[in-house]
């Protein structure tokens, strides 16, 4: 039986232009949630505060979110939370940005759970909107967290990341407006992008994937393979960054109802045990993630459909040649050099992908051995 799709919140808003919609807005008071000060330093948060000003709107801001968001800062937020009782959170920023306020709000609306496990239940997970709704204003192309119904937050202790998922988490109101990417650095464009092209690769041969997602998955595809390059030449065309952030968030709107693969499933593992960074993990994973899924016939065939459409023979070459153009390596070993420590790790880092909720929707799921193979050769290239 199909599950039951969500193509985003309340309200979504993309294009230039689209903050003003904050103007129009009508809540008591917010509290913004900002990973760090970039937002205040490229101009984004004033344009922010003259909008909320106009809706007379007060607001406060919580500021200081780690690349993988923490469990103990998700509950400092929520805290900040409860002492100024907002009815609107706004999250301006990339994934860490948004999973956070996202996490913020789940405690700050139950302060009873205090811990990620009972969030792992779907049994257990809580009804949402009860003293206050959100919005997510994402700063790169990339997560889709802005109309996505999973977050990714670290114990603390244990360094382990947690991959929660709910359609209660999808937000109320996502606003995607090119200007928050401008001062987007290249090699975050190229690494969120590339997260982007992921989500849409991952969910057109999800074994969830159905009519609709399809179509919004190749689309996606199709305009990252185009507008990626193209941004990373000239970051200040507000087109190219339009285009780029709209073609995110729609890979968002497949993934977010079909999930993922196990490009995803390893790359939560790199970041759980080496720190390396979601998009890029994804990015280098990607082409040998692609080929090993060729062997499922009805993989194969949408990627050959994919590759006609992109002027290639075959697809695996194609995302090979987008990742050479954006400075991509084409191994794990060109970022994880130390060789014995990856080799302690690899037994514990396979465990952690098949054990991840975005094998299961695989369209081929990997036995041990072939999950080791994988990332062997992905480590190596095929040397």
């Amino acid at each position: 039986m199909m599950r039951p799709m969500k193509l985003g919140g309340q309200e979504l808003l993309f294009g230039e232009g689209t903050l003003a919609h904050l103007a129009t807005l009508k809540y008591k008071k917010a509290v913004i949630v900002l990973a760090n000060d970039v937002m205040i330093q490229n101009g984004v948060m004033s344009i922010i505060k003259g909008h909320l000003t106009t809706a007379q709107i007060p607001f406060e801001s919580f500021i200081g979110i780690e690349s993988d968001p923490g469990f103990s800062t998700v509950m400092r937020g929520a805290e900040f939370m409860r002492k100024h009782e907002p009815d609107l959170i706004i999250a301006v920023g990339g994934g860490s940005a948004m999973d956070a306020a996202k996490a913020m709000w789940i405690y700050y609306e139950n302060p009873e759970i205090k811990d990620l496990v009972t969030l792992m239940d779907k049994n257990k997970f809580p009804l949402l909107r009860k003293k206050a709704k959100l919005i997510c204003i994402p700063s790169t192309a990339g997560t889709a967290s802005e109309v996505s119904r999973s977050i990714v937050i670290t114990d603390d202790k244990t360094g382990i990341k947690y991959g929660i998922g709910n359609m209660e988490m999808v937000p109320d109101i996502a606003i995607c407006d090119p200007v928050t990417t401008l001062s987007l650095p290249k090699s975050i464009t190229a690494e969120t992008g590339m997260d982007a092209m992921c989500h849409a690769l991952e969910a057109i041969v999800s074994n969830r994937a159905n009519y609709i997602s399809d179509i919004l998955a190749e689309k996606a595809i199709l305009d990252i393979f185009e507008t990626l390059p193209k941004v990373l030449k000239d970051g200040s065309n507000v087109s190219y960054r339009e285009k780029m952030l709209t073609a995110a968030m729609v890979a968002g709107l497949a993934f977010t109802n079909v999930s993922l693969g196990i490009t995803h499933s390893i790359a939560h593992g790199l970041g759980s045990l080496f720190k390396m960074p979601h998009g890029l993990a994804n990015a280098i994973l990607l082409p040998y993630i692609v080929e090993f899924n060729s062997q499922n016939e009805s993989a194969k065939k949408i990627y050959d459909g994919l590759a006609t459409k992109l002027g290639y023979v075959d697809l695996v070459s194609a995302l090979k040649d987008l990742n050479h153009t954006l400075g991509i390596p084409s191994n794990l070993s060109e970022k994880l050099s130390d060789k014995s420590k990856f080799d302690e790790n690899l037994s514990t880092l396979i465990e952690y992908a098949l054990s991840d909720g975005c094998t299961k929707t695989n369209p081929i799921i990997p036995t041990k051995a072939q999950m080791q193979a994988i990332i062997e050769l992905a480590y190596k290239g095929g040397q």
